[in-house]
């Protein structure tokens, strides 16, 4: 009941309620209908991934924080409790794969980068099952450099190597359309085969190669340029870049009938939106419809102007971050678009501050973190304390920049941290080139006007993780329907999960309390029918996002620090291996899946007789043996019925798996049985009952060398990671400090989850290591409120100080 209501809550929270601003004979009216009916159908979640590092040598251990929130509010979101967490290369092929626990909209971890990989750029994507059925823009990615030392140099791709280059060039009309006859806004994007933005030289030209005007990006290959296109006419750009390379790409086709939308920002209570159309008569009856993520939604009349539509949007009406700007014609059908960005005004600053800015080898560092949000709440921080070398990496996305503007745009946007932080008018001006080239919408027009209810193959995981699968016969290959399937994992303390079939044959598994790789074993009833055959689905997404990140060239100057750093990570895991697994849930002999039974037998406390049929004769009194058929069969004695016997068999389990043939069960060695357990009553588990349960368990719940039905499916499967603790030496004793064992960390420090106190304080403590240098501290952070901020800090380690 609880999950219902959460999950009624958060379907409120999306863009509802009553629209502003407009008469009631505006045909919008129908529009905002349907809207909410559709985002009221689903929430959103967003996640936003703290990476220890951006770059890491082949066996390293990469620490993460996971921040999952509500799309909206940006408050942490306690309703998917798994993470599903991927390492994936530049073909989003995933190199490494886990599941991470959330509680309370957060998790953390760790992966030893395999061994195996070769050079490049590779991305952390994370996501959870709900979000799986959105596109994987959606879901969250950050870039990191993944370097092999066991590659050798003429493997790598060389940086100063001969080739051409190659680039891609888009134009995006403001609205959505080149339109003749009227004054058109052409936004660009170029960017390299490296994905990252070029400079260059540009010049318009149309069918005659006679050239209409010029242009240049303003940063990072973006840029607009404003004119006429006339009446079926083709036109294309040229550039050239640096290096005097050429490159031609064609515009958009022009509409020759249409809208187009010009969005102006001033320093007045207004953004000013223009929309010409032709033909001019065209622009009688548009409407406006503006929605971000928190405001209430506007519809708005524009007031025409010698055949243009003027729309003045009050900005103070308007959510912080993006906005959706829609324009539509009378009927009502969307007919332009694009987003507008308001600033931030709030804010989570975070400041990290050592003692001093000098430190020497073995040092303790004491670091002093403030948080100071608008409103005043504590904030819950993570965060890394790394070396800087000379190895190329990426720049990491900050948590404000992600959830503030990365997480709501399309494909991979550049350094989004200097967008927030930079002001005035150029700043704004490239700001509002983002928008332009980056701009999508989380669903489509044509789907909302349909009244098409959005159809959710994916569930969110509240309960625990999904474990998905197929039955399918044996001899026709065919899904089969309403069939039970049974999953268990030998164990101690029994663990069994049950699923029925649909009608296309799926299953689907809600486990919880599972972790790390186990053993699972899934098979049907065998006493009903032994036709079926199971299959079990990867939980994780195939889908690939649109973004690039940029490829690295790997230059001769890079490998001796490369050098270094691996001899650093060989002699790390060779003197300093500590023991990381800190279990959340201990697997100890305690009550099984169906709680406290009504008979329970510890063997060794009787004499123990050396077939089975002794001991269930002799010492269980509430079940009854008998022979039928010459075979065996169990009936439970109805603890509810005077004198009553369930007809039928009851469950039979083995270390929590079920037996359903009761001879294979009376031929197991009984000395390998430490306890017996009876309920002896009906049970209900999952859609099925059961007339008693009879639960055997062997000393170390490894089913002894029980064999297995034949037609069962056992495989090996991977739960979420147990808790991980990051170890890192102290040296508050003079013997430690004076220790011949080298230490090479260059990860001094990783906390993921600090919360500071009633006045935005807190603190930790670290030591030092061998290696000198610069060390970078980065701090990322979330207030319950979902006020994101990040912060960066700097200190040296020198040979010689502090001794």
């Amino acid at each position: 009941m609880k999950g219902k209501n959460i999950l009624l809550s958060l379907a409120a929270l999306v863009l509802v309620g009553p629209f502003s601003s407009f008469a009631q004979n505006v045909p919008l009216a129908g529009v905002q209908r349907q809207l909410a009916s559709y985002t009221g159908e689903y929430f959103q979640e967003k996640i936003y991934v703290h990476v220890d590092r951006p770059l890491y040598v082949v066996g390293e251990t990469m620490w993460f924080k996971i921040y999952c929130v509500a799309g909206d509010t940006h408050r942490a979101l306690d309703v998917s409790k798994i993470a599903y967490l991927e390492l994936i290369d530049k073909e989003s092929n995933p190199v490494a794969q886990m599941k991470i626990s959330l509680t309370d909209g957060q998790g953390d971890g760790n992966l030893i980068v395999p061994a195996g990989l070769a050079n490049g750029t590779y991305a952390v994507r994370c996501y959870t099952n709900w979000m799986k059925n959105f596109n994987p823009d959606h879901y969250f990615e950050t870039p990191v450099r993944i370097l092999n030392p066991f590659i050798v140099a003429d493997d790598m791709p060389a940086a100063d190597a001969a080739r051409v280059p190659a680039y891609e060039l888009q134009f995006f009309p403001e609205g959505g359309n080149l339109v003749s006859q009227v004054e058109n806004r052409v936004a660009f994007r170029a960017a390299g085969r490296d994905g990252k933005g070029v400079d260059f030289k540009g010049a318009l030209v149309n069918a005659k190669n006679d050239t209409l005007l010029r242009f240049e990006p303003q940063r990072f290959g973006l840029g607009s340029f404003r004119f006429t296109p006339a009446a079926s006419e083709k036109y294309r750009a040229i550039l050239q870049d640096s290096q005097g390379h050429s490159f031609t790409s064609p515009l958009p086709g022009v509409q020759n009938q249409g809208y187009t939308m010009q969005v102006s920002d001033s320093a007045d209570q207004f953004v000013k939106v223009l929309v010409r159309s032709q033909p001019e008569s065209m622009a009688a009856g548009l409407s406006l419809l503006a929605h971000g993520r928190t405001a209430k939604p506007l519809a708005l009349r524009p007031v025409m102007q010698n055949g243009t539509a003027v729309f003045l949007v009050e900005k103070a009406q308007l959510s912080e971050g993006i906005t959706q700007l829609t324009v539509f014609d009378q009927n009502p059908r969307p007919v332009a678009e694009r987003l507008y960005f308001k600033r931030l005004t709030k804010g989570l600053t975070i400041e990290a501050k050592t003692a001093q800015n000098e430190y020497g080898p073995r040092e303790k560092v004491h670091l002093d973190l403030m948080a100071n949000a608008t409103v005043e709440e504590a904030a819950t921080l993570s965060v890394s304390v790394y070396l800087l070398d000379s190895l190329d990496s990426p720049d990491p996305i900050d948590i404000d920049a992600y959830f503030g503007l990365t997480s709501d745009l399309q494909g991979t946007v550049e350094s989004p941290a200097t967008y927030l932080q930079e002001t005035g008018t150029a700043a704004d001006a490239a700001l509002d080139h983002v928008m332009l080239t980056h701009g999508w919408r989380r669903f489509r027009w044509d789907e909302v006007l349909s009244d098409k209810k959005p159809d959710f193959k994916y569930l969110p995981e509240y309960g625990g993780h999904f474990i998905k699968g197929k039955i399918t016969s044996t001899e026709t290959g065919q899904p089969q329907k309403n069939v039970a399937a049974f999953l268990a994992t030998p164990d101690l303390r029994p663990t069994l999960f049950i699923a029925e079939s649909d009608s296309l044959g799926n299953l689907r598994f809600e486990v919880n309390k599972l972790q790390d790789t186990q053993e699972i074993i899934v098979q049907t009833n065998t006493r009903l029918d032994s036709t079926y055959r199971i299959e079990i689905s990867s939980p994780y997404s195939g889908q690939a996002s649109s973004r690039r990140w940029p490829q690295f060239a790997f230059s001769s100057e890079q490998e001796t620090p490369l050098l270094t750093r691996s001899v650093n990570m060989q002699t790390l895991n060779a003197f300093m291996a500590r023991p990381t697994l800190r279990p959340v849930f201990a697997n100890t002999d305690s009550l099984a899946f169906f709680g406290k039974p009504d008979e329970r037998y510890m063997l060794d406390a009787f004499t123990r007789f050396p077939t089975m049929e002794e001991v269930m004769r002799e010492y269980v009194p509430g079940v009854f043996v008998r022979r039928r058929q010459k075979k065996f069969q169990f009936n439970v004695l109805d603890n509810i019925t005077p004198q009553g016997v369930f007809k039928d068999e009851p469950l039979i389990l083995l270390d929590g798996v079920p037996v359903f043939d009761t001879d294979k069960i009376m031929a197991f060695d009984p000395l390998k049985v430490k306890k017996l357990e009876v309920i002896d009553a009906l049970y209900y588990l999952g859609p099925r009952s059961f007339p008693g349960i009879v639960s055997y368990t062997t000393y170390k719940g490894d089913l002894a060398g029980f064999e297995l039905d034949p037609r069962s499916l056992v495989q090996s499967y991977d739960f979420a990671q147990s808790r991980r603790e990051f170890y890192a030496p102290r040296y508050d004793i003079a013997s430690d400090r004076a220790s011949r064992l080298p230490d090479f960390r260059n990860l001094l420090h990783w906390s993921p989850t600090l919360t500071t106190n009633a006045q935005g304080k807190q603190g930790l403590d670290f030591y030092t290591s061998d290696q000198t240098g610069t060390y970078r501290v980065v701090v990322q952070g979330l207030t319950p409120g979902g006020t994101a901020g990040s912060g960066e800090y700097v200190f040296e380690v020198k040979p010689g100080v502090g001794q």
